[in-house]
């Protein structure tokens, strides 16, 4: 199911533990690099194999702000309303690398309504996973709800 899919969230319907639908990106090289022209950022440990490795990486790895920009997307996508996101934050706890075998890696995304604050505010748990090891945790997203 994909999160368009979705009849937007209302804030008096919510409850703690409400769980948005996982979801799924692949992320392959070509990604990477798009990403990084985009960014303007052009270090080559996120597309070239041999300067990955003689950084002692395991390969080309992505960039930790476009894991961040899928899961910020996801969340938007779920509210609605790209203002919706008024506080986010999170940090890196493991490489992804990405082989450029056409075909990529999988990061799944799990996002849980942790708590209500003030009308019509949610606190979300957002979490990234890379074949079940987290490799983006956000302890603090805030979403405005209509």
């Amino acid at each position: 199911m994909s999160v368009q899919s979705l009849t937007l969230p209302r804030y008096e319907l919510l409850e703690p533990g409400f769980q948005l639908p996982r979801r799924a990106f692949q992320v392959q090289r070509k990604d990477l690099v798009r990403y990084g022209g985009a960014a303007r950022d052009y270090n080559p440990i996120h597309w070239d194999d041999r300067t990955a490795t003689e950084f002692g990486l395991p390969g080309p790895i992505a960039q930790g702000m476009l894991t961040m920009g899928l899961a910020l997307g996801y969340l938007v996508e779920w509210a609605g309303d790209p203002g919706a996101v008024v506080d986010f934050g999170g940090r890196f706890p493991r490489l992804v690398p990405v082989p450029n075998d056409g075909v990529g890696v999988e990061l799944s995304l799990e996002a849980t309504v942790a708590e209500k604050l003030e009308p019509p505010r949610v606190r979300v748990n957002l979490a990234v996973r890379l074949d079940g090891a987290k490799v983006l945790v956000m302890p603090r997203v805030i979403v405005v709800l209509r």
